[in-house]
C-alpha cells in the first residue's frame, strides 16, 4: 500500500497544505492564511492529522535554522514577519503530529522538487532561484542539498549599478544593501521604479526588461563560478511573469566571455530555464523530503 505522505509550503502570506504519494501524485490540497504562528501551524497540522499521513516534508520561508544537528532545527531567525522571530516550528508541529518531519527552505524544497520531478529530473547539481518579494535560491550539489553554516542567501550577492538605472544611488528595496541582487531585482525594486509594474507596462518595455535581465545575468555569473550546476531554473512571481531570462543569458555570455568551456554553455536556453512543474514545485519537494525522512524507499 502506497504511503500518504504531507507537504506545507510556509509563505509570509500563505501555507499550502497538500497530502500526495512519492511518485508526485497531488491528492488534495488546502490553504490557509498566515497569521500568528500558533493559530496557523495548529490549523494546518490539525489537516494533516484528519488525513493520517505517514511523513511530513516542510519548506520554510526564512531565514531559518535547517542544521538537522543544531538544537534549534526547524526555528525561525530574526523574521519582519511578526511574532515569527525565534518560533519553534517544527518542534510545534511534532507536538501535534506523531509523524517523521524533514525541514529546508522553501527554494531548497522547489530545487529539490525540480530535481525530482521537473526539468532537472537526474540531475545531481542544480540552483534554483525564485524572484519575487524577495530572492532566494536553493542548491543541489552532488545530489545534497546545501547548507552549511545557514542556507545560501545568494539574494544578496552585490552587483554592478547599471548606469541607466533610474533608482538613485544608494537606494534599493534591500533595507541592508544598497546594490545586491535581491535588492536590484525582486518585485519592489520594481515598484520602487515605475509603480505598478503592470501598469507601467514593465513587460513590454525592452529597456526595463534589459535592465532587470542584466542584473539577473551578473548574479548568474557568480552562481555559476561558485556551484557549477549542470541547470538553474528561475521562478517566483518576477521571474514567471517578466520575460528577462533572454536578457540574462546575453549579458551572462558578454561578462564570462568565453572563460567557461563545458557543454551546457554551448546551449544557455536549455540550461538556464523558467520552472517546469506549474508551480508545485515546493509542494513535490516536500513530497520527496518526507519520502526520504520517512524511509520509505524508492519513487513508485
Amino acid at each position: 500500500m502506497k504511503k500518504l505522505l504531507g507537504a506545507l509550503e510556509m509563505g509570509g502570506t500563505k501555507m499550502v497544505c497538500a497530502i500526495g504519494y512519492a511518485d508526485g501524485t497531488v491528492a488534495e490540497r488546502a490553504r490557509f492564511d498566515t497569521a500568528d504562528p500558533v493559530t496557523t501551524l495548529a490549523a494546518c497540522a490539525s489537516w494533516f492529522a484528519e488525513r493520517e499521513i505517514a511523513a511530513l516534508g516542510v519548506g520554510a520561508f526564512g531565514p531559518t535554522v535547517v542544521d538537522p544537528a543544531s538544537p534549534r532545527y526547524g526555528c525561525m531567525l530574526k523574521t519582519p514577519k511578526p511574532n515569527w522571530s525565534d518560533f519553534d516550528i517544527l518542534g510545534t508541529l511534532h507536538e501535534q503530529l506523531d509523524v517523521p518531519m524533514g525541514y529546508d527552505t522553501d527554494v531548497n524544497v522547489a530545487c529539490l522538487g525540480e530535481a525530482t520531478f521537473g526539468c532537472a529530473r537526474g540531475l545531481q547539481d542544480v540552483v534554483y532561484l525564485t524572484i519575487g518579494t524577495g530572492v532566494g535560491a536553493g542548491v543541489l550539489s552532488s545530489g545534497s542539498l546545501i547548507h552549511g553554516a545557514m542556507h545560501p542567501e545568494a539574494g544578496h550577492i552585490p552587483l554592478v549599478r547599471d548606469a541607466a538605472d533610474p533608482l538613485p544611488a544608494g537606494e534599493s528595496a534591500c533595507p541592508f544593501h544598497p546594490n545586491c541582487f535581491e535588492g536590484l531585482v525582486c518585485g519592489p525594486s520594481l515598484w520602487k521604479r515605475w509603480g505598478d509594474p503592470v501598469a507601467a507596462g514593465v513587460a513590454h518595455d525592452p529597456a526595463k526588461v534589459q535592465l532587470i535581465g542584466g542584473y539577473l545575468g551578473q548574479a548568474l555569473m557568480t552562481i555559476i563560478l561558485c556551484y557549477m550546476p549542470r541547470k538553474i531554473i528561475v521562478g517566483g512571481g518576477v521571474g514567471d511573469h517578466l520575460p528577462i531570462l533572454p536578457a540574462a543569458r546575453k549579458t551572462l555570455e558578454k561578462l564570462l566571455n568565453g572563460y567557461l568551456v563545458f557543454p551546457e554553455m554551448n546551449d544557455l536556453d536549455s540550461y538556464i530555464v523558467g520552472n517546469s512543474l506549474d508551480g508545485d514545485q515546493g509542494i513535490l519537494g516536500c513530497f520527496e523530503m518526507a519520502r526520504r525522512v520517512g524511509g520509505f524507499g524508492p519513487r513508485r
